[in-house]
């Protein structure tokens, strides 16, 4: 692996339980340990993974007037959401838009209480951060966090969790709380993206190597590595930005319009206002050209990202995949994709190329498996 690849504070934690490091958005990642992708996969949906993220970006926007409602309005002129109605201990999925409406990146939001506490994905963090401070610096201050980031989840995550802190129980999804884990100060979101119930927890890097090792302590917990995170979030539907999201695609087409709430669209108090408005809020009334889909091949072959999609067995390509694999929860290959509006209706048989042969696909509602969230 090269020396310029960089390494998370559990990367020792990582090759003392075997795990099989590779390359992944500029750091060394497991790809899976020796229990394997689909073990690890199932064990998840069953019980706990967990999960280092130590690779994704944490961000702080400190309002320099005190008052946190000055850093919401100068989000909201880079987000389509409601930052302004977070409230404190709260957290939103947002969406950060270019000048055309297309997706820069998606990310998570966080109220707490003096700050707003952003998680944005690996890839993008340096832009994510660079793309932040040119428009928010006269209202905010923007902090890059060096701490480390792990997602604990399934059923049995809160047990696990809330044995090193028992006040865990309480929250609900999408709640953060500012909580002490083996006497270190830990943001905890109960959150994540697999599908399932779960936390994720943002702690002093020199502190995520204990922690790791006491959740792993619990026989309900094991680690999961890479593979087994993009099984679980394509079963969920959930998109991966880079593939099923990208800057040459806008929320809407996206399937991602619940994340944009009636108060930012036309006739809302704070209608607009963000990049790309008149194209999305266009689209949120006339409905896009192409959406997203779920997929699910007729026969055993997986169909991968970037295999083109087709209306019948002769004619041109009208679409493409943007993510595929083998679902483990379903012992079938499932896959994402986008088609024009008018073949994406659930049932709808589409044809996929894999190796120069054309193969039957249906178009499947989403999420392949149901949520697993604690709302109340």
């Amino acid at each position: 692996m090269s020396p310029d690849v960089a390494r998370t504070p559990l990367h020792a934690l990582h090759l003392r339980h075997g795990g099989r490091m590779v390359p992944f958005a500029g750091y060394a990642m497991p790809v899976q340990y020796p229990a394997g992708l689909l073990k690890e996969h199932l064990h998840t949906r069953a019980q706990a993974g967990l999960f280092d993220v130590s690779h994704m970006g944490q961000i702080r926007l400190t309002p320099h007037s005190g008052d946190v409602g000055d850093a919401a309005r100068a989000l909201e002129t880079l987000l389509p959401i409601d930052v302004l109605g977070l409230k404190p201990g709260r957290q939103r999925y947002g969406l950060l838009l270019d000048a055309s409406g297309g997706i820069r990146d998606d990310l998570m939001v966080a109220h707490c209480g003096d700050s707003l506490f952003l998680v944005v994905n690996a890839a993008n963090k340096v832009d994510d951060a660079a793309y932040l401070r040119a428009n928010l610096s006269d209202t905010c201050t923007v902090t890059v966090l060096a701490r480390a980031l792990v997602a604990l989840q399934g059923p049995g995550a809160e047990a696990a969790l809330a044995r090193l802190a028992p006040e865990v129980a309480g929250m609900r999804f999408m709640d953060v709380r500012m909580l002490e884990l083996l006497g270190a100060s830990a943001i905890v979101t109960r959150s994540g993206y697999t599908g399932e119930d779960g936390f994720e927890i943002s702690i002093p890097e020199d502190r995520a190597e204990a922690l790791a090792e006491a959740l792993l302590a619990d026989p309900d917990v094991l680690p999961v590595g890479l593979g087994a995170r993009d099984s679980l979030r394509l079963e969920a539907g959930l998109c991966l930005h880079g593939n099923d999201i990208h800057p040459g695609i806008d929320p809407v087409e996206a399937g991602l319009s619940w994340a944009i709430p009636n108060v930012r669209r036309r006739g809302g108090p704070r209608a607009g206002g963000f990049p790309g408005a008149g194209r999305i809020l266009d689209a949120l009334e006339a409905g896009p050209a192409r959406k997203r889909v779920g997929l699910r091949p007729e026969g055993p072959t997986p169909v991968r990202a970037g295999a083109p999609l087709f209306a019948d067995e002769t004619g041109a390509a009208v679409g493409q995949v943007t993510s595929g694999g083998f679902g483990p929860s379903l012992q079938a290959p499932i896959a994402m994709g986008y088609l024009p509006a008018a073949l994406a209706a659930p049932g709808t048989r589409v044809f996929a190329e894999v190796r120069g042969k054309r193969l039957a696909v249906a178009v499947s509602a989403l999420p392949f498996v149901p949520a697993g969230f604690k709302r109340a």
